[in-house]
């Protein structure tokens, strides 16, 4: 059985109009106005697209250069840190590599930004982010590096390196459109902003992912049919009412039967007409030449004067940069990187193409790299130039229009030639010849124009008296009265198309935003699934510009507006509720999302749905979570979800470190292990820090499984979890907890059925005395019994053997 693919958004339409039972011309007129479904492009990208690594330097709160290495694959990574720690710096460093833009200064001051961007502490480091992507179904290492060589924010060049080097286009690696539209970034101080107001970006971001703009072209087409069918008929109206009363004021018979033509609730159209045909065909058809001649106008000058300004200033431009060295530059600016990289490398001053020595040092180097900025720059001037000429020329060329028709037909008229010499300037594209000719030409054929105008004018007025000018207006009236008639019928069909329309837009619209707000529904009953907050249907309302989000918010099943009743929690869950569909659409090729402190104000219950969200999402993306609050991670370890926890610390003069957190318990088995055996170490010291190390790490194994049974066999939520751990005074209440699931009790049975000899370990552990182990044997002992004990803790049954915690 072969799969059928979606029927097309046009389609559906055209079905839905085929079974309207609408009359056959309104449906003619949709038919006439359903645009053509465009395709989607993919922008040249070469597939999806994961993180590897972050890279800062003097940026925001990082001095030094410190990279923050990401796993590969889908997963769930916890970046925490304490505020200030510079975690944040390293979320808004990849936004602004990959987007060259930093939303949370969007709309800020720009003079606290122009303060704020740069790191304080390094005032000597050059500025620069970069991210490394995997990218394609072969996960290729590609390099987004961002580069600032001036003190102002926009003063910044962003480069594309492909694994081996080699400079790549941006676009043949990210597409812009889907970075706009799939957002993989949602930094905290979005999560208010987004979810303000009616929500207009976010709506028109949603048409865009759904391909709704069709739905929105087509309501735009038929709504402008009405008015331009409304705007005929009024202008037509407006002429009539000036006609007659100029008509009533002409003695003439021919004046007083056009009055009686165009008075009563309907015009005469056929006694006007043949009222303007009672001459002879010969005479007529020199009149309809003449009124021809009377209406002619030429181009418009003030028009033609602008183009032929921005056309001079193009090609002085042009000429100031020389446009065409653009190639020219790069290439040598490429050969300058490529010599400084050798001399890099090489650490040879000798010159590798003359051989004369010692002439690539350090002072050359700087200088070549001072060249290179220059012919960068000097590249880049030239190709804005170039663009520059290309688009007032083709500004030039859409001024000209070519010969009229009926002027074509007389070919030896002098207006004819003037104005064939007029369009050739079609045929010009040196920018400075063009504005020339434009300006010459122009003159020309305005002037013929007017003389023409003026010479059927003046034949006119003889022709025919004072009736002639009326005739004029008549026959332009017939023209307007007829267009009229054609506009009140096509008006009437547009209005019952609109009615049809909007109904069926709605239904196609909802249909498709329908997987996308039953996606929301369910991250908000995860993340606010005791609060009296109910979130129903996500609605879309409008069309791209004019539209909103509409969201069904209930409290106690009572409708209410969501943000008069929303906490900030809440607020903050709602924005994750919208952000995640979108960032995760299928059509994303982004396999990443970096969000930022989405904790802040979040009740305990909201922050373990968080963790099921962020679990859930990580099932086939990357999630990135910078955090500096240490609820995520207890949630996270509280109900079992498999993370890599990574932390960022802040020295002083902004160095910044990062390292992954293991498992506490092998971590602290680690660091007594490494302190057993260092024969230095006195006895004295020994003594008192070991079995305190070892103890660190039973009571991390103690918390782990109390964590657990506390949840899973007494139902507790992570508040009251925390706050029964957080009590533990002793190391003894600790290990009931874990086994007995109260610390109260007494856990010796308990510790030495599941480990024998592990209650004398733990008294060890709380005598803080260790003077019978004076050897480094009987330290190394020490540690392995306090890891079978702690094994034995996380499993919630021990071994039996033989050897036990003895």
């Amino acid at each position: 059985m072969t799969h059928q693919p979606p029927a097309s958004l046009r389609d559906l339409l055209l079905d839905r109009l085929h079974h309207s039972g609408l009359a056959p011309e309104v449906q003619e007129l949709l038919h006439e106005l359903v645009p053509d479904e465009a395709a989607r492009s993919s922008g040249g990208r070469t597939g999806p697209v994961q993180l590897r690594s972050i890279t800062a330097a003097g940026w925001r709160g990082i001095g030094p250069r410190t990279t923050l290495e990401l796993p590969p694959g889908p997963g769930l990574v916890v970046v925490a840190g304490p505020n200030g720690s510079g975690k944040s710096s390293f979320a808004e460093a990849a936004e602004t590599a990959l987007t060259g833009r930093n939303s949370r200064w969007d709309g800020r001051r720009a003079t606290d930004w122009q303060k704020g961007w740069r790191n304080l502490h390094s005032p000597d480091v050059t500025p620069e982010v970069s991210v490394v992507l995997s990218v394609g179904e072969q996960g290729e290492a590609v390099t987004l590096r961002r580069t600032w060589h001036g003190p102002k924010v926009d003063e910044a060049r962003t480069r594309v390196e492909g694994a081996d080097g080699s400079e790549r286009k941006l676009e043949e690696v990210v597409d812009a459109e889907a970075l706009d539209l799939a957002r993989p970034f949602l930094p905290y101080s979005e999560l208010g902003s987004m979810i303000n107001g009616t929500l207009g970006g976010l709506h028109d971001a949603f048409f865009k992912l759904l391909g709704l703009e069709l739905l929105a072209e087509l309501d735009g087409r038929v709504k402008d049919a009405v008015s331009e069918c409304k705007q005929t008929v009024d202008r037509t109206d407006a002429l009539t009412a000036r006609l007659l009363g100029d008509l009533g004021a002409l003695d003439d018979p021919r004046a007083r039967e056009a009055v009686q033509a165009l008075s009563g609730a309907k015009p005469d159209l056929g006694r006007v007409r043949a009222l303007l045909e009672s001459r002879a065909p010969a005479a007529e058809a020199e009149l309809a030449r003449l009124r021809r001649h009377a209406t002619l106008t030429g181009p418009d000058l003030a028009e033609v004067g602008g183009a032929v300004a921005r056309l001079r200033e193009a090609a002085a431009r042009a000429e100031e940069v020389r446009y065409g060295t653009a190639e020219e530059a790069r290439r040598m600016a490429r050969l300058l990187e490529a010599a400084i990289e050798h001399q890099r490398r090489s650490r040879n001053a000798d010159c590798p193409v003359c051989g004369a020595g010692n002439r690539l040092d350090r002072e050359w180097a700087e200088q070549a790299r001072a060249e290179v900025e220059r012919l960068q720059t000097a590249a880049a001037d030239a190709e804005a130039a170039r663009q520059e000429v290309a688009v007032s020329v083709r500004a030039g060329h859409g001024l000209v229009q070519p010969v009229p028709v009926w002027l074509r037909g007389e070919p030896s008229s002098p207006l004819a030639a003037v104005w064939q010499e007029w369009t050739r300037c079609r045929d010009i594209t040196h920018p400075r010849e063009l504005a020339d000719r434009l300006e010459r030409a122009a003159a020309a054929l305005d002037d013929a124009c007017r003389q023409v105008r003026e010479e059927a004018a003046r034949r006119l007025a003889e022709h025919d008296g004072a009736w002639q000018p009326f005739a004029v207006r008549l026959a332009e009236w017939l023209g307007a009265a007829e267009a009229k008639e054609a506009a009140l019928d096509r008006g009437r069909h547009a209005r019952k198309a609109r009615t049809w329309l909007r109904p069926i837009i709605d239904e196609l619209r909802d249909a498709r935003l329908r997987p996308f707000a039953r996606r929301s529904q369910e991250v908000w009953q995860l993340l606010c699934e005791h609060s009296s907050v109910t979130l129903g249907s996500v609605t879309l309302a409008g069309t791209p510009g004019r539209g909103k989000v509409v969201l069904d918010v209930s409290v106690d099943d009572m409708s209410a507006p969501a943000y008069s009743v929303m906490s900030q929690g809440e607020l903050h869950s709602l924005a994750l509720s919208l952000f995640l569909p979108r960032a995760t659409h299928a059509d994303s090729p982004f396999g990443f999302l970096v969000i930022d402190d989405p904790v802040q104000s979040m009740d305990p219950e909201k922050v373990e749905g968080l963790a099921r969200v962020l679990d859930a999402c990580a099932r086939d993306r990357q999630v990135i979570v910078f955090t500096h609050d240490t609820r995520l991670r207890q949630a996270v370890a509280h109900l079992g979800i498999k993370a890599t926890v990574l932390r960022v610390s802040r020295q002083t003069d902004s160095v910044v470190g990062v390292e992954a957190l293991t498992d506490p318990v092998e971590q602290a088995l680690a660091e007594a292990r490494a302190i057993s055996l260092d024969p230095n170490l006195p006895q004295a010291v020994a003594d008192h820090v070991l079995p305190a190390m070892c103890r660190v790490a039973v009571e991390a194994a103690c918390l782990e499984t109390a964590r657990r049974r506390l949840r899973d066999e007494q139902g507790l939520g992570l508040r009251a979890v925390e706050e029964r751990v957080q009590s533990l005074d002793r190391t003894k209440s600790y290990v009931s907890l874990a086994l007995l699931g109260d610390e109260q009790q007494h856990a010796r049975a308990a510790v030495e059925r599941i480990c024998p000899g592990g209650w004398t370990l733990i008294e060890t552990f709380n005598s803080g005395a260790h003077t019978s182990l004076p050897t480094i044997d009987d330290r190394r002992s020490l540690v392995r019994r306090t890891k079978v004990l702690a094994t034995a803790i996380r499993s919630g049954s021990g071994s039996q053997n033989a050897g036990g915690a003895r």
